[in-house]
């Protein structure tokens, strides 16, 4: 009995093998006939118009007059990333002529919420309501913003030009409107590359994303527009003309998305096509100068890099999770694809169409293939190393069997090293070499994806029930990793030309020996202004500079911060304005923090950059008023409205008294009395008492340093607040006799 069933056993394996080998051989030779495609199509494009045509720079797309664009971004329960995505969209895109619609529910408050926030604060932005609750469905979300679009229009007497579909979770380039702008209306549609955020290399669930869209969006896309004119939308990173929505809408019974469709924007795409309009995958980039270590070395040296203009975002990064994604990707695409639109088109487009819905097969032979590989080895070592009961191979000896799996062989490797390559081009080497491990991974994720896809759809089928928004959880990148990829602060000073490559190479040297940031030890060294460094952060951060004048500051301002969160947090209020709170930083707060000083003043707030000594300066002179302590700018006042001085001098007097200025922390730490990390150790702790106002009292009381250490560092720092007569008299506006005949006035008003 035993030996039957084994027999059976065998033969259903054997069976099973051969199915497998069949699919491999198949699937391998389409796959390598796309890659042939798109060497042929690479090669001609150098030949004959690479090598004839510039290429598209920055300055062009920069100096095309601005069209009107509408950004569509539907949301269900999307209040946890839609307010910080449509911040750092507003932040960082190179663009004005533009304005956010996006699509909520009226049982999704706290969507709505976030949504409200950000309009209230920088404009630009409308919340769409739809009639009905949700969640329904996307394509219905996308239906009812763009009719809220059609509203708005005849409201503002005003048509935009362009529709950019995007999600909530996605991080723009700031070219990104910049290149729609340029090629539409030129053509009708444009698809831009979806490029997924690494994570840390442990994490293969999310980072097998990389691999699959390095793919497809280097290479499939590109070949798939070659061979039929036609591409599918990707649902973000896609520019619409007006004339593209409108015939859509016209044909579709003015239904612009299909409601009964998982992937709406994948059929979308394909629907463009049918119009006769023009459509394209545009991978375009930038050049940007980067600095890099020499690999030997680890001297900093100036490369040319590619920045590709594209959309960035984190893809799940659970199992589960991302099963359910590709789920719905697979039923959408694959079989809710073959229900709606058969098989239409020519025999490239119905081409296109079976690779599509091949993944049916692929997904589910690709996984059985790696469990029959791992039977096939472990049976040829038992066999290699056991004397007695010797097992039947799968795979014998023959012609044929050799033959069928040296192809398949030679299939797998090819497509290794395929995948490989476009996730170095794309990425980098380390990530290159991660995607073989990762392809396996994959598999398995397909495999249980396709098998519920199949599943869920028949049960659909059977029962009628409508699509519902079967949503991914969302993840938005916080602001240390937006940071990754922000243009870092040393290579934009060196093309700016405040900096030398020798002096950033001494910089960071002298970087790692303390817990300073960058932009503190250049500074330091003397190789940049501090007015030099808020200019470059400002770029870097797409956020406003302003110089704090802490005199000219209204004392009820003061009063909404109190002294002891302004030190606490290095920020100084400069204005209220619409209910905002606008404080000024030489730091830039993270987004926790941030939250915690709103919550704790009672305000939202909106950050301006500063120096480090404005900060500073404004933070003691200005909290002095509160006390009725007489202060320096009355004298200045003084001496303008007696006409011994021009507003303009006292401006720049009152800039230089500041830029002098040193906190006392900081010369305790320059005087080597305190290291920075113990400093700010005590700096904390002083915060969170009350029995002391002033932190050098703190410090000796607590016996952190000596009263001589404290009076030293006090004489130090009289030195570097110098009164604002003596500037004047240093800057030679005014004589010594005329300062003295004017403070003596001063002291008796």
């Amino acid at each position: 009995m035993l030996n039957e069933v084994g027999i059976i056993l065998f033969l259903v394996l054997k069976i099973v093998f051969i199915l497998i080998a069949l699919i491999f051989v198949i699937s391998g030779i389409d796959e390598f006939f796309i890659d042939l495609c798109y060497f042929f199509r690479e090669t001609y494009r150098k030949i004959f118009i690479t090598s004839h045509h510039k290429r598209l720079t920055e300055e062009q797309l920069l100096a095309k007059p601005e069209q009107s664009i509408a950004i569509m971004i539907p949301c269900w329960d999307e209040s946890s990333v839609i307010r910080r995505m449509l911040e750092n969209t507003i932040k960082t895109v190179t663009y004005s002529n533009y304005t956010i619609f996006v699509g909520t529910y009226p049982n999704d408050a706290a969507t709505r919420d976030e949504v409200e926030k950000v309009r209230e604060q920088f404009g630009g932005v409308e919340c769409i309501v739809t009639p009905h609750e949700g969640p329904t469905c996307k394509a219905d979300c996308l239906n009812w913003i763009y009719d809220g679009i059609l509203a708005h229009e005849k409201e503002h007497n005003k048509k935009f030009d362009i529709f950019v579909l995007e999600d909530s979770e996605d991080i723009l380039h700031p070219l990104l409107l910049k290149l729609c702008n340029y090629i539409i209306p030129k053509l009708d549609m444009v698809q831009l590359p979806v490029h997924p955020m690494p994570r840390h290399w442990t994490n293969f669930t999310g980072n097998h994303y990389l691999d699959e869209f390095a793919e497809s969006h280097t290479r499939d896309l590109i070949v798939r527009e070659a061979l039929t004119g036609a591409i599918p939308s990707a649902g973000v990173g896609t520019a619409l003309s007006r004339r593209t929505l409108q015939l859509v809408s016209e044909k579709s019974k003015f239904e612009l998305f299909d409601t009964k469709s998982l992937t709406e924007d994948y059929e979308f795409g394909l629907r463009i096509k049918e119009l006769g309009l023009k459509q394209a995958f545009v991978r375009q980039w930038v050049w940007r100068n980067r600095m890099v270590s020499g690999r030997l070395t680890g001297t900093p040296k100036q490369k040319r890099v590619q920045e590709f203009i594209s959309i960035r975002e984190y893809f799940p990064n659970t199992f589960h999770e991302a099963v359910r994604q590709k789920t719905r990707w697979v039923m959408g695409i694959a079989l809710q694809g073959w229900e709606h639109m058969g098989w239409k088109g020519g025999l490239a487009s119905r081409y296109m169409l079976w690779r599509d819905r091949k993944t049916l097969v692929t997904n589910l032979a690709n996984f059985l293939g790696n469990i029959l590989f791992v039977l096939i080895l472990g049976l040829f070592i038992y066999n290699m190393v056991t004397d007695t009961y010797m097992l039947p191979p799968l795979v014998d000896d023959s012609l044929e069997s050799v033959v069928i799996i040296s192809i398949c062989m030679f299939f797998l490797f090819w497509r290794i090293f395929m995948r490989m390559a476009f996730v170095v081009r794309t990425y980098n080497w380390f990530q290159g070499v991660l995607s073989i491990p990762r392809l396996f991974w994959g598999n398995i994720i397909n495999f249980i994806a396709t098998v519920k896809a199949i599943s869920q759809y028949t049960r659909m089928r059977a029962t009628g029930k409508p699509i519902v928004w079967d949503k991914t959880c969302h993840v938005y990148p916080s602001e240390t990793e937006l940071r990754a990829y922000r243009r870092k602060l040393g290579d934009l000073l060196v093309d700016r030309h405040f900096l030398t490559i020798e002096q950033l190479h001494t910089a960071l040297k002298e970087k790692s020996k303390s817990q300073k940031r960058l932009g503190e030890v250049l500074v330091d060294l003397g190789y940049i202004t501090e007015d030099q460094l808020v200019q470059t952060l400002g770029v870097q951060f797409s956020l406003e500079t302003h110089e704090v004048d802490p005199y000219s500051t209204p004392l009820e301002l003061l009063e909404l911060i109190p002294a002891r969160l302004a030190v606490k947090y290095k920020v100084f209020p400069i204005a209220l304005e619409n209910g905002r709170l606008i404080v000024a930083t030489n730091d830039i707060i993270d987004e926790s923090a941030l939250h915690d000083l709103e919550k704790a003043l009672g305000y939202a707030i909106t950050l301006r950059l500063a120096t480090r000594s404005d900060i500073s300066f404004a933070i003691r002179r200005g909290y002095e008023r509160k006390f009725n302590i007489k202060h320096s700018d009355f004298l200045g006042k003084m001496l303008v409205n007696e006409g011994k001085i021009t507003s303009e001098q006292l401006t720049e007097a009152l800039r230089a008294q500041r830029r002098q200025y040193l906190p006392l922390g900081e010369i305790l730490v320059r005087q080597k009395v305190l290291t920075e990390e113990r400093f700010a150790e005590a700096k904390n702790e002083f915060l969170e008492q009350t029995e002391y106002k002033r932190i050098g009292e703190y410090l000796l009381a607590r016996e952190i340093i000596s009263a001589a250490q404290l009076n030293s560092a006090l004489k130090q720092q009289e030195k570097h607040s110098p009164l604002l007569g003596e500037v004047l008299v240093q800057q030679g506006v005014i004589s010594p006799k005329t300062l003295d005949h004017y403070l003596s006035v001063w002291e008796i008003k």
